[in-house]
């Protein structure tokens, strides 16, 4: 039986523009302008006389046909992208796992000959990221990551693994220098380490329970693991979840400067939700509750599961 197909180029231009919303985005993904995607999306229209995408102010948004067929064409996507991965890959046996490159390079790295036994003896590919991996591609098996109030959409299934505890973190000879702290609201009066900006601490604060928040300054250096590694050389107070700083804090590298119980996020198993009971992903999500749930004792273990 003879398929009918629409223009494949037009169908993977109008996919793209469902799965992130907009005509610039699905352009800046597909290295286009974004007004060959429109008129790839006029094509398809006009290829199987439905229309897909409606005007809504400034933009376009799908119409209620639209949503359904661009769930199915990136279900069908997804599966051709996924073959063409393990193609790609050289084996069906490597295991990609993206994770935040804090966590990967301080706990992952060092365990990977532990977690391949672990999940029946196959190859890791471990690739740090800072920002969410494209599992549209076929070519990310897994994601582990620290997010807050994260939506994931029908075709990925992600769960939670551990909500840790954001920590204010120093150098030893930092705290030394400026002294105990008796309330929370004194670190504003410090040297404050952040990421891409200040809303992080901002947050953090108003969690931990200072009303007044005055605007905050100190450098900015966009990714959490370097921003902790400017805490343990002492340039100031940074953020930090236990289970990243759990070894530097039995290891006397990092000091927490104020006891606080804030919790902001939490630790994020992602992956294909087709996907979520085969033996290796399974295996690898009990590898990292054992691993979260085991204590620290002062020089690479991990850090005892709270909450």
């Amino acid at each position: 039986m003879r398929r009918r197909l629409p223009p494949l180029l037009a169908l993977r231009a109008f996919e793209t523009f469902g799965r992130v919303g907009s005509v610039r985005s699905a352009a800046d993904e597909l290295a286009v302008s974004h007004t060959v995607v429109s008129r790839h999306i006029q094509n398809l229209e006009l290829s199987i006389g439905i229309k897909l995408v409606q005007k809504s102010g400034r933009g376009l948004m799908l119409t209620r046909e639209g949503k359904r067929y661009a769930a199915q064409t990136t279900h069908a996507l997804d599966l051709i992208a996924s073959a063409t991965g393990e193609l790609w890959g050289g084996s069906s046996d490597a295991l990609h796992i993206c994770c935040m490159a804090g966590l990967a390079s301080r706990r992952l790295l060092a365990r990977l000959p532990e977690i391949e036994q672990f999940i029946g003896g196959r190859e890791i590919i471990l690739q740090p990221i800072s920002s969410r991996p494209n599992f549209s591609q076929g070519d990310v098996d897994a994601e582990i990551n620290y997010l807050e109030n994260p939506n994931f959409p029908d075709e990925l299934r992600g769960e939670i693994f551990f909500r840790p505890r954001i920590l204010a973190v120093a150098s030893p000879g930092f705290q030394a220098a400026h002294g105990p702290l008796d309330d929370v609201v004194d670190l504003v009066g410090l040297p404050l380490i952040h990421e891409r900006s200040t809303r992080q601490w901002e947050n953090w604060l108003e969690h931990a329970g200072v009303v007044d928040i005055p605007p905050l300054k100190g450098p900015k250096l966009w990714h959490g693991h370097l921003a902790v590694e400017a805490a343990r050389l002492g340039q100031g107070v940074a953020l930090v979840s236990d289970l990243m700083a759990g070894e530097m804090l039995a290891e006397g590298e990092l000091v927490e400067v104020i006891p606080t119980s804030v919790r902001l996020g939490a630790y994020y198993f992602i992956t294909p939700a087709r996907r979520w009971n085969d033996p290796a992903i399974a295996a690898l999500r009990r590898w990292l509750e054992e691993f979260v749930a085991a204590p620290v004792t002062g020089a690479r273990h991990a850090p005892e599961a709270s909450a």
